[in-house]
């Protein structure tokens, strides 16, 4: 079917079915959907090169990872998410790596100056991200997968990494322990920040010192988690319960544990941030693992549909989400010991 003839089926013009396919604002929301649904009915599938050639649009998606830590288990996640939603639009993603700050910087101006993207994808911001100042300043429209104060309105999705650190210790704190170690992420980056804060806040509820010995900031990764759970372990008192930023570190942690001879669930407990990833399960885990649970795959998904509507006209300072996160408390959590 050519447009020409789902706009007779219509009784429409050409332009407007094309404006209402494409997302353009000046087509009323009744006729959008009018549109859609017949097209999605009767099988249209817009021509990816006319369509190019009519909006002045790239057709794809940039996004821009900088250092070895960024091409981990997360990041597969997220892309499989935007991929999978894009690819439905025809839409690709291109995909620049880099090693330093200053070529990420350069990434970006190369983008802007070759047209060859029509939005960006920015992620793991600091607090406030100049990443985020040169790509307004470049005019590339981009949604922040985080969060980061600049002074000026923009499209952000995030999930709410304080209030879930702040259940999850206090859930730890409601069932007894006061040494909880937490093993967050970098430090500059604002959901580590988060983090801290949330708990902190939980500490402070229940009047429990800040031991800033039982913090610490790294990559997710088992070999770290490892060796600063082993190290943390090894102290007299030794803490009795761990906050895992990620499946990766909690399976370093767990590892530590096991080496120093102590049963997860019954001497030390821990929850752990879950991305859900289909390989790394935590109900599959022995002992079950207590985690606070957010998709960063539905994430991906959701942040290209927000960049779609982006690119159909809705402004980016009127796109901001905040995510709930759940608590599944399993096996790995129990009473303090006495």
């Amino acid at each position: 079917m050519r447009l020409k003839d789902l706009a007779e089926h219509l009784g429409l013009s050409q332009t407007t079915v094309s404006r209402a396919l494409n997302g353009y604002p000046e087509v009323n929301e009744a006729t959008r959907l009018r549109v859609t649904e017949t097209a999605a009915r009767l099988g249209y599938r817009p021509n990816a090169n006319a369509l190019r050639l009519a909006t002045g649009r790239a057709g794809a998606i940039g996004m821009v990872l900088r250092g070895s830590s960024e091409f981990g288990p997360h990041t597969s996640e997220f892309l499989s998410g935007v991929g999978g939603r894009l690819a439905e639009e025809e839409i690709d993603i291109i995909v620049t790596t880099v090693q330093t700050y200053q070529d990420e910087v350069a990434a970006y101006r190369r983008l802007a100056a070759s047209q060859k993207v029509d939005a960006v994808i920015l992620h793991s911001p600091t607090q406030h991200d100049e990443r985020a100042k040169l790509l307004l300043q470049l005019n590339i429209p981009f949604v922040l997968h985080g969060r980061t104060d600049i002074g000026t309105p923009h499209a952000w999705l995030d999930i709410d990494n304080a209030g879930a650190m702040e259940r999850a210790t206090g859930h730890l704190l409601d069932l007894g322990h006061r040494r909880i170690a937490l093993l967050n992420g970098i430090k500059d980056r604002t959901f580590a920040v988060h983090r801290e804060r949330g708990y902190r806040d939980a500490l402070k509820a229940r009047d429990v010192p800040y031991d800033a010995t039982l913090v610490s900031n790294g990559v997710f990764s088992d070999e770290v988690a490892f060796r600063t759970a082993h190290d943390l372990l090894e102290r007299d008192p030794h803490p009795t319960a761990f906050l895992a930023g990620s499946m990766m570190t909690a399976l370093g942690v767990f590892r530590a544990i096991r080496q120093a001879g102590l049963v997860l669930g019954k001497d030390v407990s821990m929850i752990a941030h879950d991305d859900v990833f289909p390989y790394l399960n935590a109900d599959n885990m022995y002992p079950s693992m207590s985690t606070t649970r957010s998709s960063i795959s539905q994430a991906g998904v959701r942040i290209a549909e927000l960049i779609l509507q982006i690119l159909g006209g809705k402004p980016a300072a009127d796109i901001h989400e905040l995510w709930p996160v759940e608590l599944v408390l399993r096996e790995s959590t129990g009473p303090a010991p006495g």
